[in-house]
């Protein structure tokens, strides 16, 4: 944040881009063990294809690995990808309302989210309580899948006090909808993200006439 900016902000809303800013940091973290996890599974998929192909000497218990490790990616990332708006949207009919309208419907449908999402987290912790207690293990490899269960809460409530950030983001926008974005996701159009790749390549660079098509 520029020390202008700072200036022109309530000390309310300097507080919630702080905490956009630092919880974004616990966002990325989890994010990169959910990748992290992501590149460890291909690599035991390449072993056990070769291993079994050539050797014939498959990974043990290969398909339970698989099945803990799948918790990791399949949850860790959604908060991060939330803070993105990298989840898949419905714009047909939202795109069509600006200003206070458009705010309002986005905090319908947060406090809506919120409300699926703590119901899942109750029950993902509940099945999580429910492995510890009876002891639930994998049929091949006999590994405890307690610790794989966790992670589904654990990814949840991530994902809820994300939320609750962009809901104060939106409450923020609805009651002053020319102001700067702080803790909601900004959606980009497709020509922007195709801006947005071809300035990552460095394509624009190479192409005069893309870098002109960015400048307009």
């Amino acid at each position: 944040m520029a020390m202008n900016d700072a200036d022109e902000l309530s000390p309310g809303e300097v507080t919630l881009s702080k905490l956009d800013e630092g919880f974004f940091k616990i966002e990325s973290f989890f994010n990169f063990i959910a990748g992290l996890m992501i590149f460890l599974v291909m690599i035991l998929g390449v072993v056990q294809v070769v291993g079994r192909s050539f050797f014939n000497r498959p990974v043990p218990s290969y398909v339970d690995i698989i099945e803990i490790l799948m918790g990791v990616f399949a949850f860790l990332g959604i908060a991060y990808c939330q803070k993105l708006g990298g989840h898949v949207r419905m714009e047909i009919i939202i795109k069509r309302f600006k200003g206070r309208a458009f705010w309002g419907i986005e905090i319908f449908g947060t406090v809506v989210v919120i409300l699926v999402i703590s119901v899942l987290l109750y029950y993902g912790f509940t099945h999580f309580l429910r492995a510890y207690t009876l002891g639930d293990s994998t049929i091949d490899g006999d590994f405890i899948l307690w610790p794989s269960k966790l992670l589904v809460p654990l990814a949840f409530t991530l994902l809820l006090i994300r939320l609750f950030l962009n809901l104060a983001g939106f409450i923020r926008l609805y009651q002053k909808p020319d102001a700067r974005p702080i803790a909601v996701p900004i959606i980009e159009t497709v020509d922007d993200q195709a801006q947005h790749e071809i300035k990552v390549s460095g394509a624009d660079k190479d192409d005069p006439a893309l870098s002109k098509q960015g400048a307009e």
